[in-house]
C-alpha cells in the first residue's frame, strides 16, 4: 500500500459525547404540528420526529460507543489528493478474483451508507457469487474527507479525485455503483473518455432522465406515468432544503453547526420521506439515520446531453419509493444502459433499505459486462 496512505480510526472523546447528550437534555422541541392536520405537506409529522429525538437523547436506546464500533469494523484510510485529505473504507475481498468496485455515497448519506452491502460484495455466502473490492470514499466535505479548498467545485472535480484514489490503491480497472448525487459522479467515470479504460461497468439506483415528449399518455405504462407524476411532486414539493443549500449554504452551516435537533430534522426528514415505510418501523432504521451545482430540475437534460452519456455498459434499478425512480425507457436515453431491475420494496438509499438485493443487481450487470483488458 503507498506511504501516502494512512489508517483511519474513528475515536469521539466522551467529552464530546456528554457534551451532546447535554445538549439533547436542554432542547425544546415542537410539540405539535405546526400546522393542524397537514399531515405530510408541509415536511415530517411531529410524532415521528419526537420518536427519533426521544432514541437518540436516551443513552439506554441508542448507544454512540456501539455506532463507533459499528463504523470502525469497516477498516477505514485516509489519503492526500489535489490539496484534500479524503477518507474512505475499504475492504479487501479474500477471494483472488474479486473485482474493484467504487461505492459512492449522496446527500445526506455517508460512507456509512454501505455499511450493509460491503459485506455481501466482498464474501459472499455463495461461492459461484462474483465478489468484490469494496471502496467507499467520503465526498469532499462529507464526514472526515476535506471539503473542497476553493469555490466551484463540481462532481467532475470529485470524479477525477477519486479516480486518482481507485489507481493510488492499485485498482487500474474498476466497476462503480451509486445513487443520488454520487451517480453524477458515476456518471462523468462512465461518460469521460479520459476514464474509459479505468471504469468499466456502472450500476445505479436513481438516475435522472424524461421520456421522449412526442410519447402521448396513451403511449406510456402505468409504471411510467406513476413514476413521472412521482418525479414532478419531488421537484416540485419536496426540494426546498435543496434551493437553501444551494443558495445559502453558509446560512445552513451557521443554522446546523452545532444544532444537533435542528441537523436531526433536515437530515433525518429525507430518511423518512424517500424510503419504504416498512423499513422505517425498526429501530435499526432509526440508528441508522442517527449514525449518519446543478438543479433540481436540469437533472434529466444534464443526465441526457452527448458528453454526459454513459459510454460504458450501465445498469440501473428503478426503486419506488425512491424521490424520482424512473423508467427504462428514460433512463436508456441516458447512455448505455444494459441492465434495468424493478424493485417495489425499496427506496432512495437502497443499499441500507435491501442491500441483498441490490447486490444482486450489482453481480447481474457487473458478471455479465467486466471485461478486463
Amino acid at each position: 500500500m503507498s506511504e501516502l496512505i494512512k489508517p483511519f480510526t474513528l475515536a469521539i472523546s466522551k467529552t464530546e459525547v456528554d457534551r451532546l447528550h447535554k445538549k439533547l437534555q436542554d432542547t425544546r422541541h415542537p410539540s405539535q404540528d405546526v400546522v393542524a392536520n397537514a399531515g405530510k405537506d408541509y415536511g415530517f409529522e411531529t410524532q415521528w420526529a419526537e420518536t427519533l429525538y426521544t432514541r437518540w437523547a436516551s443513552t439506554n436506546d441508542f448507544s454512540w460507543q456501539k455506532a463507533e464500533e459499528n463504523i470502525n469494523s469497516i477498516p477505514q484510510y485516509t489519503t492526500p489528493i489535489e490539496g484534500l485529505s479524503i477518507h474512505f473504507a475499504h475492504q479487501r475481498s479474500q477471494n483472488p478474483d474479486a473485482i474493484p468496485i467504487l461505492l459512492v455515497h449522496g446527500w445526506p448519506g455517508t460512507f456509512y451508507e454501505f455499511s450493509e452491502i460491503i459485506p455481501l460484495l466482498s464474501n459472499p455466502d455463495e461461492p459461484e457469487h462474483q465478489a468484490f473490492h469494496c471502496i467507499a470514499p467520503s465526498l469532499p466535505g462529507f464526514c472526515f474527507s476535506d471539503a473542497p479548498i476553493h469555490r466551484g467545485w463540481t462532481m467532475k472535480d470529485t470524479a477525477r479525485v477519486f479516480n486518482t484514489l481507485m489507481l493510488r490503491l492499485g485498482y487500474n480497472q474498476y466497476c462503480v455503483q451509486a445513487g443520488d448525487w454520487g451517480q453524477f459522479v458515476a456518471r462523468e467515470l462512465g461518460a469521460n473518455a479520459a476514464y474509459a479504460g479505468a471504469c468499466k461497468v456502472v450500476h445505479l439506483n436513481y438516475c435522472p432522465g424524461a421520456l421522449p415528449s412526442e410519447l402521448s399518455d396513451s403511449e406510456l405504462t402505468k409504471r411510467e406515468i406513476a413514476c413521472r407524476a412521482k418525479g414532478v411532486d419531488w421537484r416540485t414539493s419536496h426540494v426546498g432544503y435543496a434551493v437553501l443549500m444551494r443558495t445559502r449554504p453558509h446560512t445552513v452551516g451557521w443554522m446546523l453547526q452545532d444544532n444537533p435537533v435542528g441537523l436531526l430534522a433536515f437530515v433525518g426528514e429525507k430518511y423518512e420521506e424517500a424510503a419504504n415505510p416498512d423499513v422505517q418501523k425498526h429501530h435499526k432504521w432509526m440508528d441508522h439515520i442517527l449514525t449518519t451545482n446543478i438543479r433540481h430540475d436540469e437533472f434529466a437534460e444534464y443526465a441526457m446531453q452527448e458528453d454526459n452519456l454513459i459510454k460504458c455498459p450501465f445498469g440501473y434499478t428503478s426503486c419506488w419509493f425512491d424521490t424520482a425512480p424512473n423508467s427504462k425507457r428514460a433512463v436508456e436515453r441516458t447512455g448505455n444502459l444494459v441492465f434495468y431491475k424493478e424493485r417495489d420494496d425499496t427506496g432512495h438509499f437502497a443499499c441500507l433499505e435491501d442491500p441483498k438485493g441490490i447486490a444482486e443487481d450489482v453481480r447481474g450487470v457487473v458478471s455479465a459486462h467486466w471485461s478486463r483488458s
